[in-house]
């Protein structure tokens, strides 16, 4: 029980980036439960800033319940005002992996390679309206 509590208080997330047929380059932000190591949003767009994604963490929130911490890399949008904010605004904790160690996002990372090889590795999407994640 004591691990279920642990566990269940901590998200990750991580952007996957393609392409679609014409060459245009889209990502998409992977939000996981690090306990159930379920996928609670799959975000897909071409531009995905640090507000917007602050703002689709907020479905998974309403839906589980807010986590206490929220793991991720030191990306760009990661690190913006948008988030040092929310993380201000809500008090949910958020710790960024040291660079170059991916094997710290792990259960995201997880997430990514299977998104990787179950669906953008076998279809080429023409845009987005055919996004099916």
């Amino acid at each position: 029980m004591r691990c279920k509590i642990a566990c269940r208080a901590m998200g990750s997330l991580d952007f996957v980036f393609d392409a679609f047929a014409d060459g245009q380059r889209f990502r998409v932000l992977c939000i996981v439960d690090d306990c159930t190591r379920e996928a609670l949003a799959t975000v897909v767009d071409r531009s995905l800033s640090g507000a917007r994604m602050t703002r689709e963490l907020e479905n998974p929130i309403r839906r589980r319940g807010q986590p206490d911490m929220i793991v991720s890399d030191n990306g760009t949008e990661m690190t913006s005002h948008a988030v040092l904010r929310c993380c201000k605004d809500t008090g949910v904790g958020w710790q960024y992996i040291a660079r170059g160690k991916p094997m710290q996002n792990a259960f995201v990372e997880s997430f990514n390679a299977m998104l990787r090889n179950e669906r953008l590795n076998e279809h080429t999407l023409g845009n987005l309206a055919e996004e099916d994640y």
